[in-house]
């Protein structure tokens, strides 16, 4: 969604640049704005919200995090509430940035045109980008991602197909199996490879009483058809995730749609120079960071997605903490201890259970890294290393 407010020649100079328009990059520029910063918020497309745009169903949970709101919604309210604050947004929409220099530049690209930024901060909420899945055929015209088939039918009120095949049965394939069946498609099966569903089961319980039906423990091998997809055969695997011979099935279909999972778009924090490890229950490379979302760059830091794939929720949390704390990094406040502990246990709570185990352990991972980066500085005046 578009925000009506003064356009704005770039600044040469900018106390927060929040790279992404995203959940976690409104969230974070709204907390930035709150406390009296002046925050440029960057984004590649034409519209505020990110994938929030594509989500029309109803979140859940408490009023905190938007229960009953359609994301569409949400992304309005937030970019709405930008003009509310102390503070000043410049908005730069359509616009790309290309890297961050030693000497504090941010370079951004807008109409042809690259002009530096010279932020004191930036909040890096990039998001993520879709896995591929590979099998044979899966280049054939009909076969897509699952934000693809989102963007065509939420966006653009184009429907993909007639009749899907759903690969992944986490949230974002219960989800999209949902709305593609609110859209008038056919969708004949989801089919997820591990032992388990592994999405919210509210989500799975509705597309089981639409009549999906889910098959665990199943992968798809093969897209069938000559000039584009007309089919697809999937199998049953074993406990390592190998195909089990004789359990082949060809199933009649003209989409194929992947929702395999995301991984984080990191390639700003890379070229920064901030520290990256590889976290496979996030998606992929993180950057190391703190429970402030600071990186090892303490002029920077980092929300949602890019900082580990979860649901856009926990996005919106994570940029509050991040605008607070490189708000609160410029700005003297007094509430902001309690202002990131209320933050901090918000996120506990939407990460508890079964669905946010596989997160918890990742994080896990990611705190005893950081603990040990801690103890592994050394002190640049004696070489000794220090906590």
């Amino acid at each position: 969604m578009r925000c009506k407010r003064e356009r704005v020649i770039f600044l040469q100079q900018t106390e927060i640049a929040v790279v992404g328009g995203g959940p976690a990059g409104l969230a974070a520029a709204l907390e930035a704005v709150k406390m009296g910063c002046q925050v440029t918020l960057i984004d590649r497309h034409a519209f505020l919200g990110g994938q929030l745009v594509k989500q029309t169903h109803k979140f859940f949970g408490s009023s905190k995090q938007y229960a009953g709101i359609r994301g569409i919604d949400i992304a309005k309210r937030l970019a709405g509430d930008l003009d509310s604050g102390p503070g000043k947004v410049s908005l730069e929409l359509n616009t790309t940035v290309l890297g961050y220099y030693d000497d504090g530049v941010l370079l951004v690209e807008k109409d042809e045109r690259v002009s530096p930024l010279f932020p004191e901060r930036i909040i890096v909420a990039t998001g993520a980008m879709e896995k591929m899945l590979l099998f044979r055929n899966n280049d054939l015209p009909g076969v897509y991602g699952a934000g693809a088939v989102q963007t065509l039918m939420n966006l653009y009120g184009v429907v993909p197909g007639c009749r899907v095949l759903m690969i992944g049965a986490g949230n974002i394939g219960l989800i999209v199996s949902y709305q593609l069946l609110q859209a008038g498609v056919e969708v004949a099966a989801i089919v997820e490879g591990d032992t388990r569903i592994g999405g919210y089961l509210v989500h799975a319980a509705k597309v089981q009483r639409s009549g999906i039906p889910i098959y665990t423990s199943h992968t798809i091998l093969e897209a069938t058809g000559e000039n584009c997809v007309e089919g697809a055969v999937i199998c049953q695997v074993d406990e390592k995730w190998q195909p089990l011979a004789g359990t082949e099935r060809e199933i009649a279909v003209d989409v194929i749609c992947l929702a395999v999972g995301l991984t984080p778009l990191t390639e700003l924090l890379r070229q920064a120079g901030c520290e990256m490890y590889y976290v496979p229950e996030l998606g992929g490379y993180v950057p190391l960071r703190d429970e402030n979302m600071q990186t090892t760059l303490p002029h920077i830091f980092v929300a949602g997605d890019a900082a580990g794939v979860e649901e856009a929720s926990i996005a919106m949390v994570e940029g509050k903490i991040a605008g607070i704390s490189a708000a609160g990094s410029l700005r003297s406040c007094t509430k902001i201890d309690g202002l990131l502990e209320a933050c901090r246990q918000e996120l506990h709570e939407l990460r508890a259970g079964d669905t946010g185990d596989k997160s918890r352990r990742g994080l896990e991972k990611l705190r005893k890294t950081m603990e040990k980066r801690k103890y592994a500085e050394k002190d640049e005046s004696t070489g000794l290393l220090r906590a």
